[in-house]
């Protein structure tokens, strides 16, 4: 095989911007998700409540809700890939299992109940180019949650490391945050610690996305108690205007306000139940795609958290 024919046949890697007309996607799967764990095997305090009050999503309801995504994907004409399945696994936060950052993609080490969920990625792995894979040390700690790219810019979501030691729930370390800024030079890396409870999920920023996202071409939603400092958060603001910020509460944090997914600046996957957030969205002249992702939410993640861009458009 020549190496032009495997040139011509890799899957690229282009991610430059958080919300730039979408190519390709990794979207997560729910088929033969091992039901519900057991309070131990859980990971996030949400989980835990819900598997308390008996209420933990079943696995057609969550194949049910993907679906829904996969459909409006489809309908924009973007490309799906799903992960390949791992008997009974949850695989359905695709976003945390690898990074997409220009033209290369970041293989993290993450946190350990959950990396196994990395061989679903295998066989599209191998389809990249391996000049382009990066493998952190085992010590260099980050989840694609916490990792959002804008426009020159990496905001990135971090715990110090007496707090990565304390809590379940911190999934990037400085030595993290040190790596982007070492392999990613050409941008400029703004680190923030999150506020973190393994036992109150309202408390609880599991991710930078679960309290922060950019949206269009200049706005952002956020909840700035996510914020273990408000200082950070105040940076947020002063870069974006607090004109263009939507601001959300604890309870709007806790059903994942902030964790929507942008198709393109003017086109958005929200739930159909953020009734304050979709009108303001649409205040803003973004079209709103609805689905319905209760199910998945219970467990402290939504629709961010259940893609990983592969591509999107970049001039």
């Amino acid at each position: 095989m020549s190496r032009f024919f495997y040139d011509y046949w890799m899957i690229s890697i282009n991610i430059h911007d958080e919300t730039a007309p979408l190519e390709a996607v990794v979207l997560g799967t729910a088929e033969n998700f091992g039901g519900t764990p057991s309070i131990e095997e859980a990971y996030d305090p949400k989980s835990i409540e819900h598997i308390k009050d008996n209420t933990f999503p079943k696995e057609p309801d969550l194949i049910e809700q993907l679906d829904q995504v996969n459909q409006v994907l489809l309908k924009y004409g973007v490309e799906v890939y799903r992960p390949a399945l791992i008997p009974s696994y949850n695989q359905i936060f695709s976003r945390d299992i690898g990074i997409a950052l220009g033209d290369q993609f970041i293989l993290p080490t993450i946190f350990q109940d959950r990396s196994k969920e990395i061989e679903g990625l295998d066989y599209l792995v191998k389809e990249f180019d391996p000049t382009k894979l990066l493998h952190p040390e085992k010590h260099e700690r980050m989840e694609g949650g916490d990792v959002i790219a804008w426009k020159g810019h990496l905001y990135v979501g971090y715990s110090t490391e007496s707090d990565f030691k304390k809590y379940k729930v911190a999934r990037t370390n400085e030595y993290g945050v040190d790596f982007l800024n070492t392999h990613f030079r050409e941008w400029t890396v703004y680190a923030f610690e999150l506020n973190k409870s393994d036992d109150d999920p309202r408390a609880n920023a599991l991710h930078l996305d679960c309290c922060f996202q950019p949206i269009g071409h200049d706005k952002a939603i956020i909840h700035k108690e996510g914020f273990k400092y408000s200082s950070d958060a105040d940076k947020i603001v002063e870069l974006f205007g607090i004109e263009n910020i939507h601001f959300i509460n604890a309870e709007e944090m806790y059903q994942m306000h902030s964790n929507i997914f942008s198709i393109r600046p003017d086109v958005i996957i929200s739930d159909r139940s953020f009734t304050r957030l979709n009108a303001k969205l649409e205040a803003w002249g973004i079209t709103v795609e609805t689905v319905d992702y209760g199910e998945v939410s219970k467990m402290e993640g939504l629709l961010r958290c259940s893609t990983l861009p592969i591509r999107r458009t970049y001039v």
